[in-house]
């Protein structure tokens, strides 16, 4: 249980922390994104 009080505790844990919730939540959102872009007609533009 050592790894987690790390986590949670130190600087370094916080950040890594922090940067897997960023990496989970970029990446239901790109995957909304991009089913939204494919189920689209030929020739829209994309990202608007």
């Amino acid at each position: 249980m050592e790894r987690f009080s790390l986590l949670f505790t130190t600087d370094y844990g916080l950040m890594s922390l922090g940067v897997i919730l960023f990496i989970i939540v970029m990446g239901f959102y790109l995957s909304g994104k991009l089913k939204k872009l494919m189920n689209q007609e030929p020739g829209k533009e994309g990202w608007q």
